[in-house]
């Protein structure tokens, strides 16, 4: 939808329902910067015989205007976004499995016990348990016994609750939430040439070092991805590009090198060895692009669940 020209995104979401124009929309405020070898190849596997030589960028403020020219009502609009800019989820438990507990604990000890045990026998058990265990203890009792008590719920009534929550919690938080500017920040460095970087952290390290600290522990970098585990080293060789990652394998550490070679075929490796031997000097900003592409890769990997990046704390520790 971002390729084609307004004219044409226009006639295609006019044939749509709310529903799919939201689920494309969420996607397209989500998409950020897609390479033109991404596009061209995605046109390829469409058979739609189309290349584009320029790099899209998807943003909720594109997503707007997107919708705009495609001729929607602007009320529409306005209740599209504010789906897209409140947390994600298709259905309504969906997107408060992604609100924080303290964030949803804080709402619900406002409502009728009969509304919150309607609503934590809707979420995941492990979301409900935090976040029972975040409310006034007798008011979490009660929510507990109208539990036990509770029956099949009536279409009628979880129509009414979903309702009371989007008119007076989701709509609030789509308006009231704000990103961390520290995790902002490290998204920011995140994509920065490294010499770029280095040199806003060191001078951030002198004149704000707790905001520098924070911000490098929110950071995630190629050799982060030495605490992959096996199996999701292994996912991650076979999503990523295989010309990329020779080259950002160049500039690793032995141990991180050590750990892809170990997770490939006896013979995958040694190919992908060969290549590297065979590329001679690679410039260091090749290995850098190289090697965020990895990253982006494994960021993509691990917001589907397909992967599991952990920080190297002992609370992230694998027991097998």
């Amino acid at each position: 939808m971002l390729s084609l020209s307004e004219d044409q995104a226009s006639k295609i979401f006019q044939q749509m329902d709310d529903d799919e124009i939201m689920e494309i929309s969420q996607t397209v405020a989500g998409l950020g910067k897609i390479s033109p070898a991404v596009v061209e190849r995605l046109f390829v596997d469409f058979a739609e015989q189309m290349s584009s030589t320029n790099v899209l960028i998807g943003t909720q403020d594109s997503t707007e205007r997107l919708l705009s020219k495609a001729g929607l009502d602007q009320s529409r609009i306005e209740n599209i976004m504010e789906e897209i800019r409140g947390p994600a989820g298709r259905t309504m438990w969906e997107k408060l499995g992604n609100v924080g507990e303290e964030v949803l604990a804080a709402f619900l000890q406002k409502e009728y016990p009969q509304t919150v045990s309607v609503v934590l026998s809707k979420i995941s058990t492990d979301h409900a348990a935090r976040v029972l265990a975040l409310l006034p203890e007798n008011f979490a009792l009660e929510v507990i016994h109208r539990m036990l008590r509770m029956e099949a719920v009536q279409k009628d009534i979880l129509d009414e609750v979903e309702r009371t929550l989007r008119q007076e919690f989701m709509t609030n938080l789509a308006k009231t939430q704000r990103r961390d500017s520290h995790e902002l920040i490290a998204e920011i460095f995140n994509s920065l040439d490294r010499a770029v970087e280095t040199r806003f952290m060191e001078e951030l390290e002198k004149s704000a070092p707790d905001a520098a600290e924070k911000i490098r522990s929110l950071m995630f970098t190629f050799e982060d991805l030495v605490n992959l585990d096996p199996a999701s080293t292994q996912t991650l060789i076979r999503a990523a590009d295989k010309d990329k990652l020779p080259i950002a394998l160049k500039g690793a550490t032995e141990t991180l090198k050590d750990l892809f070679f170990s997770n490939m075929s006896e013979r995958a490796a040694k190919i992908m060895k060969e290549d590297m031997a065979a590329m001679g000097p690679v410039r260091l900003k090749d290995v850098e692009e190289a090697q965020q592409y990895i990253v982006n890769v494994a960021k993509d990997l691990e917001a589907r669940g397909e992967i599991t990046i952990a920080s190297g704390d002992a609370e992230d520790e694998l027991i097998y």
